[in-house]
């Protein structure tokens, strides 16, 4: 087992961690690609797939190899950023927000993509973060099967945890093809979450200003 992941909130379940099993680092990523790449051949095999084809022959471990090393890397310990901070010599004491970063993640209940951008917005309390970090937080948390909610929640804790300060906010506005490409097939509708904390949530001038930021007139309570 990694020995890093026995003090990583990550492993225990409930609203804001992502729900594994206490033996869930127990396999290697070269372990699991093997598992998971037959038992996808074996999907493939049942929806009357020819896996003697050349086109299809070698999709069981593509699959496998993306979903451990690329779409879901997030549940490697490993892959969690190290986020470096900066002492604010600068004294720059007002909202810094990173917006429009790129989200990709896959739904846990179906499968399928989610796809948006996540706002995200915090105020020093004498730390400062790479801008660079803020992208990888989200991009770490976002590559394992997740609901939206869950990773708004996610990106807070980790620069709530990073900065050393309760003053952080972040929205993600995502379209989720469970509901885009199958059931009720609305390609229109997007999801909006968001996670406030510390100043964010106390103060509406701070609330509405974060807002103006990153264009949303939604009122949040």
């Amino acid at each position: 087992m990694h020995d890093l992941i026995e003090n990583d909130d990550d492993v225990f379940t409930g609203k804001e961690h992502t729900p594994l099993r206490p033996d869930a680092f127990v396999m290697s990523p070269e372990e699991k690609i093997k598992k998971i790449e037959h038992h996808f051949g074996e999907i493939m095999h049942a929806l009357g797939m020819d896996l003697t084809d050349d086109s299809l022959k070698d999709s069981p471990k593509r699959v496998a190899k993306m979903y451990v090393n690329e779409i879901f890397g997030g549940l490697l310990p490993e892959n969690k950023p190290v986020i470096s901070t900066f002492k604010n010599n600068y004294k720059y004491r007002q909202m810094l927000v990173e917006k429009d970063i790129t989200v990709y993640s896959f739904c846990e209940h179906h499968f399928l993509p989610i796809i948006g951008r996540a706002h995200v917005a915090y105020i020093s309390n004498g730390k400062v973060i790479g801008l660079s970090k803020i992208n990888r937080i989200v991009d770490y948390y976002a590559k394992r099967p997740q609901v939206q909610e869950r990773l708004t929640m996610q990106i807070v804790d980790a620069l709530k945890d990073a900065l050393g300060t309760t003053d952080v906010a972040c929205i993600i506005d995502a379209k989720h093809l469970c509901v885009n490409c199958r059931g009720i097939k609305d390609t229109a509708s997007s999801t909006i979450t968001a996670e406030l904390s510390g100043i964010f949530r106390t103060n509406p001038i701070t609330r509405q200003e974060f807002l103006h930021y990153v264009g949303s007139h939604a009122k949040l309570d």
